[in-house]
């Protein structure tokens, strides 16, 4: 196997991911055997303790200071208490010869090495080799690299792909650039952003293609939509089937840093909502040879309920959004923490401001929206549930998907892919076509 196919490697699952887990499984069991009486009534006793303190005090975090507002699945919780047990049952062969300590060390670290696939598996948050280790994009540019070009005459009716035939030198690939988008309205200090420009937007003359603005989870940040969402390679994939022709992504910071959560309103907490709804498509204009008038918005979790937050607030900028297993309402894991550190404890503020609220007040007879979930996430699918009834009662064209997964960047980027030819008939791409289903 070369390189490149070694780090393209699959960890959520595959030969990889399933060789670590055996070896790891065969380390644990390791670590247990071949030990006296004294090992099993009082070592063995002690590691399992401190696993389960391990898991008590990542509770009490959880609990107590709120750094992401999610639950933590039960199945990462187990596998914390198992890698703290396996470096307690490491910890007493310290004092033993080398040796001994080295092997204990080394069963200890492919338990840890198994935990971390099988966390990983859980979200889909590095789905491969090559993201996990952070290595750098094969298809990266620099912006100012990638020169302005020709306008396409706009077609005088039809969809985009009506008037366009791609020129023979055209890449098969699009490109990605990090970019930096300042907030020159909302003062809102993001980190950079990211911009996905398709194989179309790299020819002369070049086609004005539409903006998809994408936002990311929290915690985290936006090139999580590149390494765990796979945007690019979702992107080129759509347009390696549509002549090259595909949305240019944004995809912008929403929280200024890994764990924090701005809630995506103009609160306390920062002005992200009038940097992501007014600065970011600011710039695009600016910066971007692009279609002029309506984005669309998206995101997952944290990204999906800022989605949906931002069409229904700015439905002029923002008539099509995608929520991907977001919230009924934006949280910092529960009400009265969230009025109190985003509004001061003015629960009429925060209040004015919820998705459900603005769809009993207002009514969206333009706005059209998909929201897909995973089937399997009892915690995102009701709520879903809850914001598609009120959203077809407010007068939106809404669907509601389920796909057979839980709540997980698998299932994001999954969801972008199916959703993409709808997203491309309502921003003109394409033809209009119905939302998946």
């Amino acid at each position: 196997m070369d390189l490149s196919r070694l780090l393209d490697a699959p960890l959520i699952a595959g030969p990889l991911p399933t060789t670590v887990t055996v070896v790891g499984a065969v380390a644990g069991v390791a670590l247990l055997v071949g030990r006296g009486r004294r090992w099993w009534l009082w070592s063995v006793p002690v590691a399992a303790m401190a696993g389960a303190v391990a898991v008590g005090l990542v509770l009490l975090v959880m609990a107590v200071f709120r750094p992401f507002p999610d639950p933590l699945p039960p199945r990462v919780l187990v596998w914390i208490g198992v890698v703290v047990a396996a470096f307690a049952l490491a910890a007493p062969t310290l004092r033993r010869r080398w040796w001994r300590a080295g092997t204990a060390v080394l069963a200890a670290l492919l338990v840890l090495a198994t935990g971390a696939i099988k966390v990983n598996a859980v979200y889909g948050y590095r789905p491969t080799l090559n993201a996990a280790l952070g290595l750098p994009f094969s298809n990266q540019v620099d912006l100012a690299d990638v020169p302005a070009a020709p306008l396409l005459a706009a077609s005088p009716a039809g969809p985009l792909a009506s008037a366009w035939t791609p020129p023979a030198d055209m890449p098969r690939r699009g490109r990605i650039s990090e970019v930096t988008v300042p907030g020159t309205v909302s003062g809102f200090a993001a980190r950079p952003a990211w911009v996905y420009l398709p194989p179309a937007y790299l020819t002369s003359p070049r086609p004005r293609l539409p903006v998809l603005e994408l936002v990311a989870g929290q915690p985290g940040g936006p090139e999580d939509w590149l390494l765990a969402g796979r945007l690019a390679e979702v992107m080129d994939s759509f347009a390696a089937a549509h002549a090259g022709l595909a949305p240019v992504v944004v995809v912008p910071d929403a929280t200024g840093s890994d764990l924090a959560n701005t809630l995506c309103l103009d609160s306390r907490l920062g002005n992200a909502e009038t940097y992501l709804a007014r600065d970011v498509p600011d710039w695009a204009a600016a910066n971007l040879q692009v279609a002029p008038g309506p984005l669309a918005i998206g995101g997952f979790s944290f990204g999906g309920t800022c989605a949906l937050q931002l069409a229904l607030r700015h439905p002029d900028t923002f008539p099509t959004f995608l929520d991907v297993s977001g919230q009924a309402e934006p949280t910092l894991g529960d009400r009265p923490s969230t009025v109190a550190a985003a509004f001061g404890g003015d629960d009429g503020a925060f209040d004015q401001v919820t998705p459900l609220s603005e769809l009993r007040r207002r009514t969206y007879p333009a706005l059209h929206g998909t929201l897909i979930v995973g089937r399997d996430d009892d915690t995102y699918r009701p709520q879903a549930e809850q914001v598609a009834a009120a959203s077809r009662a407010a007068g939106a064209t809404l669907a509601l998907v389920e796909l057979p997964a839980g709540h997980s960047w698998s299932l994001a980027s999954q969801a972008l892919g199916a959703a993409l030819p709808w997203l491309a008939g309502r921003l003109g791409i394409l033809a209009p076509v119905p939302p998946p289903s």
